[in-house]
């Protein structure tokens, strides 16, 4: 299942059942999962470590190295997981020596020319749109929705579940389970309908919703709303994953 005009150099390790279309090029220092499906003009390059059941689409680049001028050629790798689909003209870039790997988790969608970049950590099941630009040393946590056309500067990191706009531009962290949208893009409420598709209860909806209005809606500052939340709303794993993000995660400070 490995196209004569494909090239494949002999230090490559390919999983059982993988399909390598025509002009498809792969390096050397790869390990590509069973079941992998690599179309015509893509090409997996030194480092990449691919799980199982991915796709990757014509004219993806997967392991390019990082766009980053500090990056002096060492070993560093791209770990995929697996279910992933890399659409049209992808790019993801593998680490460089201040993390040694960038991470992608499992299920994701990325569309049409999107770009991850160097030693960034991207969760599961999120979705990047066309030609949505992640920076280097970006954390996305699972189940995150980025619209198209969406710059994330660097060190940003972006909490679960949340849907953020097309066309949006940020250099500030994004808490989890929230819709982020405008210019300049700001906080626009719960991402109500996404966390009900996802079986969220009402009551768990509620519970977010409460801590996100003394956070962003009661004029408090951040810190003053924190308190108010441990004192009003029950500690849920929602609230504090909410809470933990905010207090201790966050490195840039939230988005206003």
């Amino acid at each position: 299942m490995i196209s004569p005009l494909a090239y494949v150099h002999p230090g490559a390790k390919l999983g059982e059942n993988c399909t390598i279309e025509p002009f498809v090029y792969i390096d050397d220092n790869v390990v590509i999962g069973d079941n992998c499906h690599i179309m015509a003009h893509a090409s997996v390059l030194s480092g990449t470590r691919m799980g199982k059941n991915n796709k990757v689409h014509h004219g993806a680049v997967v392991g390019g190295i990082p766009q980053d001028l500090k990056f002096v050629g060492e070993e560093t790798t791209l770990e995929i997981g697996d279910n992933n689909m890399i659409r049209e003209n992808v790019t993801l870039n593998r680490g460089t020596a201040s993390k040694g790997k960038t991470v992608i988790g499992n299920g994701n969608l990325f569309m049409e020319n999107s770009h991850i970049g160097h030693d960034s950590v991207i969760g599961n099941g999120c979705i990047i749109g066309n030609s949505t630009k992640i920076a280097g040393e970006v954390k996305i946590d699972d189940n995150a929705i980025l619209s198209a056309c969406v710059l994330v500067h660097q060190f940003c990191h972006i909490g679960g579940y949340v849907m953020i706009q097309g066309g949006c531009r940020f250099s500030m962290d994004v808490p989890p389970y929230i819709i982020v949208g405008r210019e300049p893009a700001r906080y626009c409420g719960l991402n109500i309908i996404g966390l009900r598709r996802r079986g969220f209860s009402n009551e768990t909806v509620t519970n977010i919703r409460n801590a996100y209005r003394l956070i962003y809606e009661s004029g408090n500052n951040v810190s003053t709303a924190i308190e108010k939340i441990k004192e009003t709303i029950a500690m849920t794993p929602e609230v504090e994953y909410v809470m933990n993000f905010i207090e201790k995660e966050s490195e840039r400070g939230i988005i206003g």
